[in-house]
């Protein structure tokens, strides 16, 4: 990866009114990110006013961490040749709104991760702490996060 720079666009849509306060104006959004084709119907959290029905920045922010987890450890698995089958993550974030500034201020990762046969649960954990250490989110943030793999070894 030396050399390279990535850049990473989104295009982000809103319209409507604040004329009447803040307890008024729609919090509902678009956004899409090229070259996707997907757009993304994006509110506040329910608890700003926002639509339920809708994602959230949070939201958002928890499944980046999630995922890119996923693929750094499906990375460093696949090269250390471990056969990896099954990978389902529960992430859960916490934002304190009593400890300013507000923010995210930990998620954690419980990924269950079933392998194949061949390699031992303390080669798995291993792998999880490497990914983490890579994972392009992780470290792009300051948030806490916490990873806590549950590893299932298939045939046994």
């Amino acid at each position: 990866m030396s050399g390279r720079v990535h850049s990473f666009d989104a295009e982000l849509r809103w319209s409507g009114s604040t004329a009447a306060g803040d307890d008024a104006y729609d919090r509902a959004h678009d956004v899409r990110c090229s070259p996707a084709a997907d757009e993304l119907r994006l509110s506040a959290d329910p608890a700003f006013r926002g639509d339920p029905a809708r994602l959230n920045p949070e939201q958002l922010l928890v499944a980046a961490v999630s995922s890119c987890q996923l693929l750094s450890f499906l990375h460093v698995a696949a090269r250390a040749r471990v056969d990896v089958r099954e990978y389902r993550d529960a992430a859960h974030a916490t934002m304190d709104e009593d400890d300013p500034p507000v923010r995210v201020g930990r998620i954690v990762l419980r990924p269950r991760i079933m392998v194949g046969p061949g390699t031992t649960e303390e080669r798995v954990r291993k792998l999880c702490e490497t990914a983490h250490r890579h994972c392009f989110i992780a470290n792009s943030i300051g948030t806490e996060i916490v990873v806590e793999p549950e590893v299932e070894l298939a045939g046994a």
